[in-house]
């Protein structure tokens, strides 16, 4: 029955594909790998891309605040903070981000608190704006089949399961690529490398805190430490690669312990990689005509971040250390205690010493109106552009919020079909009230 519904889909829904489908060179070309059943090949939806593959630079007409993803269709299989992060920034963008999330629960920091806006977690409203959500679950042979249908139709996909996971499902690079050969296919862990005597830490006491203290406790933990090596099928967190990398060795008081930054730093530093991968890996597609894989984890993109740490290791055998607020080369750069508060100055020169800089906070807060928590505000991002505005935001979605929207406008179910895949509890739909 279902068989005989997707067969007889609806036309009219899903006609526009991705902006950069439409970029192909001669010798570039997509192969004609064969669709999901029932989606439709990338020949056969080349009439309807929103833009001509013969593109010339200089402006179109009415391109009145254009974003640079406009069209751009990511398929969102993230969770907690890299992979939403970095989908949320693509989404200023202009993309389209279609969240998965498992029915019911849906993403881990939907019960992150407190606080809690009403029942929504501040947490996951922080990072997930300007993103529809479709309820699917992956464990069930017709949701996993959505998913491979979805992938056929976008442009980017991204995730963040252990390695193998999503292979074992039909999900993985491998099996993706055979369906949809244009795809950026972007997998974000918390890759452990071998040896770690670039880190602020001496090898030997690095190794005994590995073996005694963060090894066992990432048996615990979800997603995490790898494409490839020693620790692939561990979990992992922030913390955890904070840690092994050496990001707390230098962090805190001069004499005191190692301190975890205020925020997840090394989580946001991985999903800045991601989203600027994801954009190469566009640009990469549009002079080869071919998608790729791309691997970004916490280890590589926090030693990355240790910049003149590890460069001063590396190349003088010089070991991190804390510096409080101060800085191990350049003064003053530190706070200082005053009457009534501290004030912190930095100064990169001379010149900047003898100047005081007043710090605005310029346009760096979002409103928007949530179904169930009504008036949000959220971090908005910290980049500006001459051409666009990255403005009206859209809110974070519920659980499921657009699985019919979705269904519907990109792949061209029925309503007979929807029903059913809802009756079986392959997929589910949040009803706003």
């Amino acid at each position: 029955m279902l068989s005989a519904a997707l067969g007889g889909r609806s036309g009219g829904g899903g006609g526009v594909g991705g902006l950069w489908r439409s970029l192909r060179r001669p010798g570039g070309a997509f192969s004609a790998a064969p669709p999901a059943a029932g989606a439709r090949s990338l020949a056969s939806r080349s009439s309807s891309l929103p833009f001509p593959q013969d593109r010339s630079p200089g402006p179109r007409p009415s391109a009145s605040n254009v974003k640079p993803l406009d069209g751009v269709k990511i398929l969102d299989l993230t969770r907690v903070l890299a992979g939403p992060f970095a989908t949320m920034n693509l989404g200023d963008l202009g993309a389209e981000v279609i969240k998965v999330e498992r029915p019911g629960a849906g993403d881990d920091t939907r019960a992150w608190g407190p606080p809690f806006v009403g029942k929504e977690s501040v947490y996951f409203l922080s990072v997930n704006r300007n993103k529809k959500s479709i309820a699917i679950n992956m464990k069930n042979s017709r949701g996993a089949k959505i998913i491979r249908e979805l992938a056929a139709v976008s442009d980017v996909f991204v995730e963040n399961y252990v390695p193998g996971k999503l292979a074992e499902i039909g999900l993985g690079y491998e099996d993706i690529k055979k369906i949809a050969p244009h795809i950026v296919y972007c997998s974000i862990t918390g890759a452990m490398p071998w040896v770690f005597n670039f880190c602020p830490l001496p090898l030997i006491i690095q190794w005994m805190l590995l073996k005694r203290v963060w090894l066992p406790l990432v048996h615990s933990l979800p997603p995490g430490y790898g494409q490839t090596g020693p620790m692939v099928q561990r979990g992992g967190y922030d913390s955890i690669a904070a840690a092994v990398s050496g990001l707390m060795h230098i962090t805190g008081h001069e004499e005191g312990e190692p301190v975890r930054v205020g925020v997840a730093m090394t989580d946001l530093a991985t999903g800045l990689y991601a989203c600027g991968a994801i954009m190469a890996g566009l640009l990469q597609r549009y002079k080869t005509g071919k998608g790729l894989h791309i691997d970004c984890n916490l280890m590589s993109s926090q030693v990355a971040c240790l910049t003149h740490v590890a460069a001063n290791y590396l190349n003088c055998k010089i070991e991190g250390k804390r510096w409080g607020t101060a800085h191990g080369s350049i003064v003053p750069y530190q706070a200082f205690k005053t009457k009534d508060g501290y004030i912190v100055v930095g100064a990169g020169n001379d010149q900047q010493f003898v100047t005081v800089c007043k710090v605005l906070h310029n346009g760096l807060l979002m409103e928007m109106n949530h179904p169930t928590a009504g008036r949000i505000v959220v971090p908005g991002p910290g980049v500006r552009y001459s051409e666009f505005a990255v403005s009206h935001p859209k809110p974070p979605p519920l659980v499921g919020q657009h699985t019919v929207e979705i269904l519907k406008g990109m792949l061209g179910y029925e309503d007979n079909a929807i029903e059913e895949l809802l009756h079986t509890g392959a997929v589910a739909q949040h009803e706003v009230r």
